[in-house]
């Protein structure tokens, strides 16, 4: 069974448990998250400048291989290197949290990508991104879409958000160097990060307090997507949440949930550098 609770309802729980003396778990977790999902923010905004600040001089070093005569050469090793010596020498790329980097040409088909196994390699990135013509026109943009090549996991729906440079010689678009994450593997990186973040605290408090069960979301769309081991029930209770809408301005929205007899402190927000209507949610239960 999946139960929440909305803000106005939560702040009377906080008030009758200061009154009363007696302490919900869920508030305790709910205020925790709150400051969680605040740092996953300004972290996520980081990650997005790392990329924003390094595809101009990653565009600028692959003039010379998208200029050979007749556009992008169908050798396979050659484009990967590429693309990992383009990495390899633009400091903000080799740091940035992608999970693809790929390169297509004139006509919006990828020509190669980083990936162990390359599913990408020979479909047009313009049916999931359309918003990549703009990049094709000689514009650099970041948008969001969905691919199965470049999906995180294999057993639930995945989207990716991606970065677009134009590749120019003489003024003239040769191609595009793009770049991205995909949802699911983002949402693993968060949390990973949180994880850690939460343990080293309570390293440094030298404190008896349990670990708390962490699990991070990015919300795109009415869409939560969770890390691959997330559990479907709790991913499903935070999209049915829409929790988005109830977001205001750059504060958290704060509530709880209780998802199959267990109790969760929830906390959301927007977070603009991934998109107009993404957001990152955090889910916290005391053990």
């Amino acid at each position: 069974m999946i139960r929440s609770v909305g803000g106005s309802v939560l702040g009377m729980m906080l008030l009758l448990a200061l009154l009363f003396g007696c302490e919900d778990p869920r508030i305790k977790s709910a205020e925790r998250a709150k400051a969680h999902v605040a740092a996953l923010s300004k972290a996520a905004t980081a990650d997005v400048a790392d990329v924003r600040s390094g595809m101009p001089e990653g565009a600028k070093r692959l003039v010379k291989i998208f200029a050979t005569e007749g556009g992008l050469p169908d050798d396979a090793a050659a484009l990967k290197k590429a693309l990992r010596l383009t990495r390899g020498r633009v400091q903000d790329l080799r740091v940035a949290k992608s999970t693809f980097f790929a390169l297509v040409n004139a006509d919006g088909v990828a020509m190669r990508s980083n990936q162990p196994v390359d599913e990408l390699s020979g479909k047009s990135v313009l049916k999931g991104f359309p918003e990549l013509k703009t990049a094709l026109a000689g514009r650099y943009i970041e948008t969001t879409g969905s691919m199965n090549a470049l999906r995180g996991v294999n057993t639930k729906p995945d989207g990716q958000w991606m970065s677009a440079h134009p590749v120019k010689k003489d003024d003239k678009v040769l191609g595009l160097y793009i770049t991205g994450w995909a949802w699911s593997r983002y949402a693993y990186r968060l949390e990973f990060k949180l994880r850690g973040d939460v343990q080293e605290a309570l390293r440094a408090a030298d404190t008896i307090e349990n670990e708390p069960l962490l699990y991070v979301f990015v919300l795109v769309d009415g869409q939560a997507y969770g890390a691959g081991p997330t559990p479907h029930v709790s991913a499903d209770a935070v999209a049915k949440l829409n929790a988005l809408s109830h977001v205001k301005g750059s504060e958290p929205y704060v509530t709880v949930l209780e998802i199959t007899g267990r109790g969760y402190g929830v906390a959301v927000m927007k977070v603009p550098a991934l998109g107009a209507n993404v957001g990152i949610a955090v889910l916290r239960s005391e053990t």
